[in-house]
C-alpha cells in the first residue's frame, strides 16, 4: 500500500517487529490456516524460547497479525522454518517486506547463508523466494504429505 492510498483508506500501515512468546497463539492460528498440519501455540513458544530461534511479525499497529517468519539461526547459517501471511494480506507486497526485514536482521546477526524448504508446486512462494535471491540447491521427493498425496520439497539457498 502506498502512502497516498493509506491517506484515503483510513487504515494504518502494518508494522514489522520481533516476535515474542505472546505472539505464539496468533502464529499458531495463521500457521494452521496455511498448512496441512499446523503447529500449536506451545510449539511456537518453544521455538521462540530457543536461543537459535528468531522470528519477525507483520501486524497492524495494536491489532491483527498479518504474517510472520520464523528461522533457526546458528551463524553463519540459518534456516527459515516457516513464513505465513494471512490470506487477506497476500498479493500486496507484505511477504516481500516481511522476508526482506527478516533477512536484514539475520545478516546483522552474522548470518551469511539462509536455507529453506518449499513445496515444489507453491508458485507464489517460489516467486517470492526467487525474487529475494534464493536458488534451488536440492529436492526431497515426496517430502510433504497432504490430502492429495505427497509433494516434493525444493531446498533453496540464499547467500548474503
Amino acid at each position: 500500500m502506498t502512502p497516498f492510498s493509506r491517506l484515503f483508506s483510513g487504515s494504518p500501515a502494518p508494522e514489522l517487529r520481533t516476535a515474542t512468546s505472546a505472539d505464539a497463539p496468533e502464529m499458531a492460528r495463521l500457521h494452521a490456516g496455511a498448512f496441512h498440519r499446523g503447529w500449536s501455540a506451545e510449539e511456537f513458544e518453544r521455538l521462540l524460547a530457543e536461543r537459535a530461534g528468531i522470528a519477525h511479525v507483520l501486524a497492524v499497529p495494536k491489532g491483527k497479525m498479518l504474517g510472520f517468519v520464523l528461522s533457526h539461526m546458528v551463524p553463519p547459517e540459518s534456516e527459515i522454518l516457516s513464513i505465513v501471511l494471512d490470506k487477506g494480506a497476500q498479493g500486496r507486497g507484505h511477504g516481500r517486506a516481511l522476508l526482506t526485514h527478516h533477512l536484514g536482521r539475520l545478516a546483522a546477526l552474522g548470518v551469511t547463508a539462509s536455507f529453506l524448504e518449499v513445496e515444489a508446486g507453491n508458485v507464489a512462494a517460489l516467486a517470492l523466494y526467487r525474487r529475494a535471491g534464493y536458488g534451488e540447491v536440492g529436492r526431497r521427493k515426496g517430502y510433504y504429505a497432504g490430502p492429495d498425496g505427497a509433494a516434493d520439497a525444493l531446498v533453496m539457498r540464499r547467500d548474503f
